[in-house]
């Protein structure tokens, strides 16, 4: 099992940037980019908290399950 973000699919549906989301939701920008780009490998809670509040959405929106042998969409 393999977790992708779904950040910004979220963020581009929004016509918000990385950078107005890390100032909306008061947090690091780099923090906020890593996740955009599905660069992160570990998911701090309040991060993930304050973007599902952000956005409207569960857990499970924002970050997706796959299976291993699924190649991530480019």
């Amino acid at each position: 099992m393999h977790l992708r973000s779904n950040l910004k699919t979220l963020a581009d549906a929004r016509g918000v940037s990385i950078r107005e989301i890390a100032r909306d939701i008061d947090y690091r920008f780099e923090s906020v980019r890593q996740l955009y780009n599905d660069e992160m490998e570990r998911y701090p809670r309040d991060l993930l908290a304050k973007l599902c509040a952000y956005f409207g959405v569960t857990v499970a929106e924002l970050l997706i399950a796959e299976s291993e042998n699924k190649k991530p969409p480019n």
